[in-house]
């Protein structure tokens, strides 16, 4: 682990860290990458394999095997920075959450950001700026971890990371938001109207379209129905992609095998 920084406001914290390069093997005893030895041997095979590869009409002839010999398969994770950032509640003041989204936006298209879920909901004005942050530096490269719960915003959070991790007892809660408006009679019309068609839309299309609750279900849901989801659920609606139990993470399917035995 290389270069460590910490930057929070009241309801988020992140943690900073610059990622060496990575240079791991496929081992195929073990179905699984490992870090890449440094004997002489696999690193000459490791930078023979890169070779054939700048040339492609080398790598076409050597196919994956040279002479005898099966090439083995290489992953390589280059230098990034991996943004970890602890989310709790929606309602930062506006100063200490510029903070954060300009340490985000600094983000390169090789950075990876962590979310670590344990929250009751809030602003989602301030759940929009998170996922326009995502949409800009972070477009499929979000893991989320519900740890412990995700409420309102923070179950719109969580659906919005590529990856997905609960644990055993994580709960998550979808449900209409709340809000009031103040002003003269068609002020206060207009300002609901336009603020009702943006949410309803917002939540939607990350809920919804990604078929974790049907069209039914949110149509329950705006007119005041909450839904609340323990892991084993999450897992059968595909909000969990992944869950870590015993030391391990394990896909969702293969957690729902488990429980099945």
């Amino acid at each position: 682990m290389g270069k460590h920084k910490t930057l929070g406001n009241e309801k988020h914290t992140i943690f900073i860290d610059t990622i060496p390069i990575k240079r791991e093997q496929f081992n195929e005893k073990r179905e699984c990458y490992v870090r890449l030895s440094n004997r002489r041997f696999p690193q000459f095979m490791f930078r023979l394999d890169g070779y054939f590869k700048k040339r492609g009409w080398l790598d076409k002839i050597f196919s994956n095997r040279i002479l005898f010999w099966k090439r083995p398969t290489y992953k390589v994770t280059p230098r990034h920075k991996l943004y970890r950032l602890y989310v709790s509640e929606f309602h930062s003041h506006e100063t200490s959450l510029h903070h954060l989204i300009q340490e985000l936006k600094g983000a390169s298209s090789k950075d990876k950001l962590e979310l670590i879920i344990s929250s009751n909901g809030g602003s989602i004005q301030e759940g929009r700026k998170f996922y326009n942050i995502i949409q800009d530096k972070f477009y499929d490269r979000v893991v989320a971890y519900l740890d412990n719960h995700g409420y309102s915003m923070g179950a719109v959070l969580f659906c919005m990371a590529s990856k997905r991790v609960v644990y055993p007892y994580s709960n998550l809660m979808f449900h209409n938001y709340k809000g009031s408006a103040v002003g003269k009679g068609g002020e206060i019309v207009a300002k609901m109207e336009h603020f009702d068609k943006l949410n309803t839309k917002f939540r939607h299309d990350i809920v919804v379209k990604q078929g974790f609750l049907t069209e039914e279900e949110y149509k329950h849901l705006l007119i005041g129905q909450d839904f609340w989801m323990e892991t084993e659920e999450m897992c059968q609606r595909g909000i969990a992609t992944h869950v870590k139990v015993q030391g391990k993470e394990i896909t969702a399917e293969a957690y729902l095998e488990q429980l099945k035995g």
